[in-house]
């Protein structure tokens, strides 16, 4: 069976995560075999914390970013293949998605306001990484579907349905990385396309918050927010921001939602664990909406399943209040299906990889808005 590599780094900017994805032709569905994480050194976390922020960069800088984080992908493959004992020769390509430095859908945001053409940059360097690992990479997937007059993001619906689509039942599949996402799957034998895009912040405004009065990289178990207390008057305002009424098509990212965003909302008089406790039901209400949105657009009922996935499956209390707000969804745990909640978006570069390689669209116009369905990614041979 065909051998894929995905490797993915996300808004967190706390590593590199690999899946090896076994993947049997075009109709079969994906196998997890063996996944490895490669922590983010501190330094490079710094450097790339600070082109995601900033104004403008040289580029000397993003070249020294982009060799140093291209290293530490060949280092995930590396420790990747020795621990899963598979001959390099085996894998048929590395679906490589880069580190998302900025993403723009709307044009650039000065002020406030979007304006000129819409872009998304992802800092990658797949020449250099097939150089460094002797095997053949695929990577841009996202601007192809930009330049089709899509979001170009997010990209793993078609993974979800891939996966998790199934007769006679209504699924979502949440990713809650950095920022949040949803498919809504309808069962297998219903026309309608799945739909998806971003709800908003998920772990990029707790982490935060959290780093500022805590320290440390994220609220364990969502234990901190648990301590406080919704402020209901600053969840109203924060619901106020235009992007969690916009219909999709629709996707953001760290451009929108920062601490800074967050501040400019605030009395100043708040309890730090009260704002924790807000922000998480921020991602929550948010995610409600959102499915709400979905729901109306495709004219369907309540999702009976829900599968969350990325790092906030792991937050006892953002599933807890996730719950409260879809009622009628029964948690359902990523793993069921082969899929740890941790390697799913990993897993979808991988199998971007393998549509890219059999000339198949990666894209669902569904969920990005693109003019119809596109093959994805450059092929980079080793």
């Amino acid at each position: 069976m065909p051998l894929f590599i995905g490797l993915m780094s996300g808004t967190s900017l706390d590593g590199i995560d690999a899946a090896l994805v076994e993947i049997p032709g075009e109709a079969g569905t994906p196998r997890l075999l063996a996944h490895h994480a490669e922590p983010m050194p501190a330094p490079l976390r710094e450097r790339l914390w600070a082109l995601c922020h900033a104004d403008a960069a040289r580029f000397a800088d993003l070249a020294a970013a982009e060799e140093a984080f291209c290293g530490l992908q060949a280092a995930a493959v590396a420790a990747l293949l020795a621990g899963s004992h598979t001959p390099r020769e085996t894998v048929a390509a590395i679906g490589s998605h880069g580190q998302t430095i900025e993403h723009a859908p709307y044009g650039h945001a000065t002020g406030g306001h979007a304006g000129g053409p819409a872009y998304t940059l992802q800092l990658d360097n797949p020449s250099r990484l097939a150089e460094l690992t002797g095997i053949a990479v695929v990577a841009d997937f996202r601007r192809r579907d930009l330049a089709a007059g899509g979001q170009a993001a997010p990209l793993a619906p078609a993974f979800h349905q891939a996966l998790f689509r199934a007769p006679g039942q209504w699924r979502l599949v949440l990713n809650l990385g950095g920022f949040a996402n949803l498919t809504l799957l309808p069962p297998l034998e219903d026309p309608r396309a799945p739909l998806g895009f971003d709800s908003g912040p998920a772990n990029a405004l707790l982490d935060a918050w959290h780093a500022r009065h805590r320290g440390g990289a994220f609220d364990t178990d969502g234990a901190w927010a648990a301590s406080g207390r919704v402020d209901e008057a600053l969840l109203a305002r924060l619901l106020e921001e235009p992007f969690f009424h916009r219909p999709p098509p629709r996707s953001t990212g760290r451009e929108l939602f920062h601490l800074g965003w967050l501040a400019n909302r605030l009395r100043g008089d708040e309890r730090p664990e009260d704002v924790q406790a807000t922000l998480a039901e921020l991602t929550a209400t948010s995610v409600a909406l959102a499915v709400e949105m979905a729901r109306e657009q495709l004219e369907a009922p309540s999702p009976e399943r829900l599968i969350p996935c990325g790092g906030g499956a792991h937050n006892r209390d953002l599933l807890a209040r996730l719950a409260r707000r879809l009622p009628e969804a029964r948690l359902a745990d990523a793993a069921e299906w082969g899929w740890p909640a941790d390697w799913l978006e990993a897993g979808a570069f991988a199998w971007l990889a393998q549509r890219r390689l059999a000339g198949l669209p990666g894209n669902l116009p569904s969920v990005t808005g693109a003019a119809g369905p596109r093959v994805l990614g450059g092929v980079y041979a080793p």
